[in-house]
């Protein structure tokens, strides 16, 4: 929070006022002092000697007050200025030594604890920086151990001598999906990590969306055909919207990636688009397994796979990546799910967009 202009000139209106007070307090002090000892002096005839033994009384008054008030001012001091200045540099020592848990408590300066609450704040962010990326080196760590391995057991079983040509095909088709795994690994990072650290920027141009919309679905014509699925859709034709078409792919891709992959064979997926004045509605409909309360919440994280059971088919960064496009292109997406029942996720974005983030 800062200090208002009208904060600042009654603050500085309230030093003047104390610094005029003190001048005035010590000047007449010092002058009803050199009058009286004139007075007792001398009565009503002021005399050379009288004048200077008064003027030496006010002088020694003068010094002792001056003392006086500058043991006051370096008591103040050390109470309102150095102890709040050594209790942040101690701080910003354990911020430096990478103690993101560190904290200042209120103190009695306002003007400082503008200052504490700044510095609080910081290392609150700085924590849940470090937090996310121990996390995800440890996430990255465990999601490249075990295809690492199967990569090494099958590269290690196809070197045996005499083996079966099936047994072959088997381990080569294991080794060549497992790389296939990575590779979409390593390359949903790079997007996060360039989209996190404001590395893409949105180009935004005017093109029909419903046309994408249906050629990123037809991209999985052969996977829902292999499990019989049937496909529904409710697609406004000719709708075009202006921003970045390559960023919204993913997010059509990734979306109907998980609605053909979580549902099961002889399932339903359904999508739709409408369009207004101002904004279009794409929805993503499946009958797939569903989601709990508790993963619905944490759906949009990275790494997060709420059911152990579908660890296998992905990484847990396809929904993050979805999320952190739709916010920097301006829009919003909601999620709605049942477990058993199926899921539907919800993307609305504006007509003419043209928010960068």
């Amino acid at each position: 929070m800062k200090i208002s202009i009208s904060k600042k000139i009654l603050v500085s209106i309230y030093h003047f006022l104390m610094f005029f007070a003190l001048v005035a307090f010590v000047v007449t002090c010092n002058m009803t002092l050199f009058l009286n000892l004139l007075q007792r002096s001398s009565g009503i005839v002021y005399t050379e000697e009288n004048i200077q033994l008064a003027a030496i009384f006010t002088f020694w008054n003068a010094v002792f007050l001056g003392f006086l008030f500058a043991t006051v001012n370096l008591i103040r001091r050390k109470i309102l200025v150095e102890k709040p200045v050594n209790k942040i540099l101690e701080f910003t020592q354990k911020i430096i030594h990478g103690d993101f848990s560190a904290r200042i408590k209120p103190m009695r300066t306002s003007e400082y604890n503008e200052i504490v609450a700044d510095l609080n704040k910081m290392a609150e962010e700085l924590s849940g920086v470090e937090t996310l990326r121990t996390d995800f080196i440890s996430n990255v760590s465990h999601e490249m151990k075990t295809p690492l391995s199967v990569l090494q057991n099958y590269g290690t079983l196809l070197c045996q001598p005499n083996l079966e040509e099936n047994k072959k095909q088997e381990y080569a088709k294991t080794i060549v999906s497992t790389s296939a795994y990575m590779t979409e690994l390593v390359s949903n990072i790079l997007k996060m990590n360039k989209l996190e650290n404001q590395n893409i920027y949105p180009n935004s141009k005017p093109y029909c969306v419903s046309e994408q919309l249906c050629e990123c679905l037809l991209a999985f014509e052969n996977t829902w055909e292999q499990k019989e699925l049937d496909i529904e859709t409710d697609i406004d034709s000719d709708v075009f919207i202006s921003t970045d078409a390559e960023l919204l792919a993913i997010v059509w891709n990734n979306l109907f990636s998980n609605a053909v992959k979580f549902t099961d064979k002889g399932g339903k997926i359904s999508v739709s688009l409408k369009s207004n004045n101002n904004n279009v509605t794409v929805k993503i409909s499946d009958t797939g397994c569903g989601m709990s309360k508790e993963t619905i919440e944490h759906i949009f994280d990275k790494f997060y796979q709420g059911d152990s059971s579908h660890a296998t088919k992905g990484n847990g960064l396809g929904l993050a990546l979805v999320k952190r496009v739709i916010d920097l292109l301006g829009g919003q997406i909601s999620v709605a799910s049942a477990v058993g029942v199926g899921s539907t996720f919800t993307v609305i974005l504006s007509i003419n967009n043209s928010q960068t983030q």
